[in-house]
């Protein structure tokens, strides 16, 4: 589903934000110009025998042990490119929104993503980004909220120094 027409259809605001095709949330971030808390990603886990989405802040990673307690499915996996195709058939590939329930999943997202006033996300395609407001987001959507995600730490730059 066109998550345009999705959101159109609940009367909720939102902005579209056209970019270059974004290959991580990170990329789109940097494309639309917010900081990379404020933009959420969507990743496919599996958990037992079913899938779920965790959404968290493009400037974290998903602590998967934690995760799968959270779950509580056991063993818990980010899902393989193939899986993730076949469950977002209608999306382009490497675009996956935040709307689990669209797909029959059960969605849970990072409770750092409720600091902000608004979230970016990446829509059905790699190129469109839309903002709303996190409240809007979570009114529609009624994910689970957990601390399931971790900063990624900033790559370490060795300095040179002079001979």
């Amino acid at each position: 589903m066109c998550i345009r027409d999705f959101l159109r259809g609940r009367a909720v605001r939102f902005e579209v934000l056209l970019h270059a095709p974004s290959h991580s949330a990170a990329h789109l971030a940097g494309s639309v110009h917010v900081p990379g808390r404020s933009v959420a990603k969507a990743v496919l886990v599996k958990a037992g025998g079913s899938f779920a989405l965790a959404v968290l802040p493009a400037t974290h990673r998903i602590e998967t042990e934690r995760l799968g307690e959270v779950l509580g499915a056991g063993p818990l996996r980010i899902a393989t490119e193939a899986e993730v195709e076949a469950v977002f058939a209608d999306c382009e590939p490497g675009a996956l929104p935040p709307f689990g329930r669209l797909y029959g999943l059960t969605t849970i997202v990072d409770a750092s993503l409720s600091a902000g006033a608004d979230i970016v996300f990446i829509g059905n395609t790699r190129h469109e980004g839309v903002r709303m407001r996190f409240k809007d987001y979570e009114s529609i959507e009624e994910p689970m909220k957990s601390r399931f995600a971790s900063p990624i730490s900033p790559r370490r730059v060795k300095s040179r120094k002079a001979g």
